[in-house]
């Protein structure tokens, strides 16, 4: 099972690296911003079941750690106004640190699942993935903002 979470885990990296190459040649929109984490929002589901239940210490380590890690998120995410439209700026780096965090979140993983439930793991990097990509669209949607009211202040 942890073999097989692990795999999932890694393929969703990918497909989202994938999604996000192919975002950043579309201009940006609030709904392509606030989707992904209400979307995700839907996954809390699973604390209904006592399996992925997490103790309120460790809740706090995971809400931490995401936190954390969305400030390199915000970091490397900026947009750009082209051709009268709000665009994601492409970052190499982003890509790197994706990568990175994948990286580290596998092995953590694979490193914890002797101390903790697979359950309960499950339901800490979904609260560690849920920390760090709701701050980062809030971030995201700040600053699409800015440029959209720009935007319009320089058409007028």
């Amino acid at each position: 099972m942890l073999i097989a979470s692990t795999v999932g885990v890694l393929f969703m990296g990918v497909m989202m690296m994938i999604v996000r190459a192919k975002s950043a040649k579309k201009p940006a929109s609030v709904k392509k911003i606030i989707i992904p984490p209400i979307a995700m929002s839907t996954g809390a589901c699973m604390f209904f079941n006592e399996y992925f239940q997490v103790p309120w210490p460790q809740v706090f380590e995971a809400v931490t750690a995401g936190l954390i890690c969305s400030t390199v998120l915000i970091a490397t995410s900026k947009f750009q106004i082209v051709d009268d439209k709000v665009y994601l700026k492409p970052s190499k780096a982003f890509f790197f640190i994706l990568a990175g965090l994948l990286i580290i979140r596998t092995v953590v993983k694979v490193w914890l699942s002797g101390t903790f439930d697979l359950g309960e793991l499950g339901g800490m990097f979904f609260i560690l993935a849920f920390s760090m990509i709701a701050p980062w669209r809030v971030a995201m949607l700040i600053q699409f903002k800015k440029l959209q009211k720009q935007l319009h202040l320089q058409q007028n």
